[in-house]
């Protein structure tokens, strides 16, 4: 069996908490690995019904200097057709209650993940991310 646990790097970029606004994770550093994985877990919207008018898009940026961002694109992205800017559009009920996985491999060393809620949300949240691929290893 090969070791994983040595190889990942685990960081909560937001505790589960009730997202009802804007959420800004700023300067999130990739620095000493070549791989990322974002895990966004929703829980139940106990807002409006989701709709275009009721909703939260999460859009990712990347930056090489942590200063000048800019939203990244599908070719950034594992198995995702970035839309609008946004990575995850919850805009329908069978959108919540799902955990969700996204593949950056778009080589920058800063990313900048922001979720707009539009309208009347209320979904348990948390964000995680996965560094893998460390240049030094193990992972402390």
């Amino acid at each position: 069996m090969k070791d994983l646990y040595n190889n990942l790097e685990v960081t909560s970029l937001l505790d589960p908490i009730a997202v009802t606004s804007i959420q800004t994770i700023d300067d999130i550093d990739l620095a000493g690995f070549n791989s990322a994985c974002l895990v966004i877990a929703l829980g139940l919207n106990g807002g409006t019904t989701p709709s275009s008018s009721h909703q939260i898009a999460f859009v990712l940026w990347d930056s090489a200097d942590g200063d000048t961002y800019a939203v990244v694109e599908t070719a950034d992205m594992l198995d995702l057709t970035v839309t609008a800017g946004a990575i995850l559009t919850t805009d329908a009920a069978a959108k919540y209650s799902v955990t969700y996985k996204f593949g950056y491999v778009g080589g920058k060393r800063y990313l900048r993940l922001i979720g707009t809620v539009t309208g009347s949300v209320s979904a348990i949240t948390s964000i995680s991310l996965i560094k893998g691929h460390p240049l030094d290893s193990p992972v402390d």
